[in-house]
């Protein structure tokens, strides 16, 4: 089956990343996208070793995102980012495996992420199934 890890962060964490905030407050240096990104790569690469690596893309930030939805049938659009929203979908990487618990053990990895620690405990991922007809809303 067919899994998909999605990864979440806010505009504020894209900005960090950036070096887009005020002098002083927690910033991500070189070193800590270098070995975030070094993070990443080991276990893209550790999932392409194994066999359950599907897709995976990194998305841009907030700010560059459009919003579609309908109101009285007429169509609306509205830019991003949305001061609703805390969080965004910022990525994801589909893998395929047995069970849902050996997605879980997958997914779960990402807490070794290394982030500065104004930034630690704040990343996020969820774990969905991706269905392949209607039997699977069924189930």
């Amino acid at each position: 089956m067919k899994y998909m890890i999605m990864l979440y962060a806010s505009q504020r964490e894209y900005d960090e990343m950036a070096g887009k905030v005020p002098e002083g407050e927690a910033v991500w240096t070189a070193d800590d996208l270098a070995a975030m990104h070094a993070f990443m790569e080991k276990w893209n690469r550790e999932l392409v070793e194994s066999g359950e690596f599907v897709d995976a893309n990194g998305l841009a930030a907030p700010v560059h995102t459009r919003r579609f939805h309908s109101e009285g049938g007429v169509p609306v659009v509205t830019d991003g980012p949305y001061p609703e929203t805390a969080e965004v979908l910022a990525g994801y990487t589909i893998v395929e495996c047995d069970s849902f618990d050996r997605a879980s053990e997958i997914a779960a990895r990402l807490a070794r992420c290394p982030a500065p620690e104004g930034a630690l405990g704040t990343a996020k991922a969820d774990l969905r199934p991706i269905i392949d007809g209607r039997a699977d809303l069924e189930a």
